[in-house]
């Protein structure tokens, strides 16, 4: 299957610049297992294999689909917790010529009836059973509804008695064809990097049902590169996914990345944070990928209880990361925080290096990532000046095809030359992109703009506040107002003329404060990304507030 964007120009343009290569993914794992064969790859808390294992393992998995009859370029699902065999399971994939949907473990009926009419999956690969909720008839149910969707293979060695007949176990299958492995075959099915799509991701969400995006392999290979020169990510480091997998904030570390280095990925399957520390302790882990969420949950157990010697970086993405949390977690933590930019739909833009000075560190989103090419526009859709706000647009090797068979989606997003926006209002200063907030999160007050970002940056700085969401409010004389939404610490308090005098020391322009506080005990977020739901915080505002 053809990917809908990239044409021949842009490929030849990506090659001989350097950033695309017609490496994949499963060549890291071949070569892996060629030069480090003992050393340990992937673990989780019931597999250890080393990188010569999870080499064989995924060549058995993708012969066992290559002899079920499966077609080059089916479309697979697998909605995977954090999981060696759900790391094989994608990697298997690609070998097998399969175009793999890694879902989020959170996604239940509805999403995933929208996935499977679009994709139109012939296979997915699933836990019976996780976190007390019920794959299993889950997918039951939505084979009935989808005649394409006809295999189902579980992370589960032993096959429930009331399985959809057919339905196999993944471990089982990979032990069986241990012994069987077709290479020839499996060679012949290989994915042209540059034009064939590969893999399907999902958006968040935030707008309604994910839209699903097509990528070839050469741009993701190409982001993957750009973050280990970025991570100083080698052989001896141990990453580890907290985050899911199948979103970026772990899988861009610990899937895409440390493969490529030959880097160990430890898994954890369900967050805990203690479970999480005693983990990076005993694994003695050099590189976490997390959500603030995660962040704010271990640091409220006594983090200096554990060996955590070992740990180089914190890559925390999907959600904004206060310089006050980032400066807490590199104190107690003893390791440097690193934050990036990109979306699912855009493709990667920026980020800072683990060596970079501590202020860029927690209050930007780094430098552009290798070719890519950065434009500000203002309102007028002309460049800004210098050292001025402005729209972010960019194009580069690090963003994907388009949406999954959607050419008219696409061409709205991306235009001819492959140009696209992330609608952050951003600046430029010290080389770094500092984000001031979303184009459509602006809050126009009277005629002038309330970047969220930065009044949020100044707000999660007071003692009391855990977490902070600025929005809009509809008013009738200034069209809108700013409403803070805080989570505040245990034990703490805060009112508005308090959260007003605090903004006041910080010298912050007084038409920028918020003239409503609203707190909360949990921020919404959209699924297991880790990003803030604005859109469910309006919604609440609207249905509990009286505006003048």
């Amino acid at each position: 299957m053809k990917v809908l964007r990239y044409t021949q120009a842009m490929v030849d343009e990506f090659v001989r610049a350097g950033y695309w290569t017609n490496k994949t993914f499963y060549d890291s794992y071949d070569r892996n297992a060629r030069e480090l064969p003992d050393q340990e790859a992937l673990v989780d808390s019931q597999h250890r294999v080393t990188w010569r294992e999870a080499r064989d393992l995924v060549d058995a998995i993708a012969t066992g689909w290559v002899e079920a009859g499966i077609p080059k370029s089916a479309r697979i699902v697998i909605q995977a917790p954090n999981s060696v065999y759900g790391f094989l399971a994608r990697a298997a994939a690609e070998r097998a010529g399969l175009i793999s949907m890694t879902a989020f473990a959170t996604l239940r009926q509805n999403e995933l009836e929208d996935i499977l009419e679009k994709t139109q999956a012939e296979v997915a690969v699933i836990p019976a059973v996780f976190r007390g909720f019920d794959y299993l008839a889950m997918y039951r149910d939505l084979m009935v509804r989808f005649p394409s969707l006809r295999r189902l293979y579980l992370f589960d060695d032993v096959v429930p008695d009331n399985a959809p007949d057919g339905t196999k176990s993944l471990t089982r299958t990979a032990h069986h064809y241990l012994g069987r492995i077709d290479r020839a075959t499996l060679n012949k099915r290989r994915f042209d990097p540059f034009l064939d799509v590969a893999l399907l991701t999902t958006t968040s969400g935030t707008t309604g049902l994910p839209k699903l995006v097509e990528w070839p392999l050469a741009p993701r290979v190409c982001t993957s590169k750009g973050r280990i020169d970025l991570w100083a990510l080698t052989k001896d480091d141990v990453t580890m996914a907290i985050a899911p997998h199948a979103g970026g904030a772990a899988g861009t570390l610990t899937y895409f990345a440390a493969p490529l280095c030959g880097a160990k990925t430890v898994m954890l399957e369900d967050f805990n944070p203690e479970v999480a520390l005693q983990t990076m302790a005993r694994e003695k882990v050099t590189a976490i990928g997390v959500v603030p969420t995660h962040l704010v949950r271990m640091l409220e157990k006594n983090v200096e209880a554990y060996d955590l010697s070992s740990l180089r970086f914190i890559r925390s993405a999907g959600g904004y990361l206060s310089p006050q949390l980032a400066r807490e977690a590199e104190a107690r933590f003893g390791a440097v925080i690193t934050s990036d930019l990109g979306t699912q739909d855009k493709g990667s833009v920026s980020g800072c290096r683990v060596s970079d000075p501590g202020e860029l560190r927690r209050l930007t989103v780094g430098q552009m990532l290798p070719g890519n090419e950065v434009r500000l526009l203002g309102e007028d859709g002309q460049i800004v000046p210098p050292n001025e706000p402005g729209v972010l647009w960019f194009r580069g090797p690090h963003s994907p095809a388009g949406y999954y068979r959607d050419p008219v989606m696409t061409a709205e997003v991306f235009d001819a030359d492959g140009w696209c926006t992330t609608e952050d209002v951003v600046k430029f200063d010290q080389g770094c992109l500092w984000i001031l907030g979303r184009q459509k999160d602006v809050i126009i007050r009277g005629g002038q703009n309330i970047y969220p970002a930065e009044v949020e940056g100044l707000m999660n700085e007071h003692p009391s506040v855990a977490a902070v969401a600025v929005v809009a409010m509809p008013d009738a004389e200034y069209g809108e107002r700013a409403c803070a939404f805080v989570v505040l610490r245990q034990g703490q308090s805060l009112a508005l003329e308090a959260l007003k005098d605090f903004l006041s020391s910080k010298k912050v322009a007084k038409f920028k404060w918020p003239e409503r506080l609203e707190c909360i005990d949990v921020m919404p977020t959209v699924g297991d990304s880790g990003k803030v739901d604005k859109k469910a915080l309006r919604t609440q505002l609207t249905a509990t507030a009286q505006f003048a």
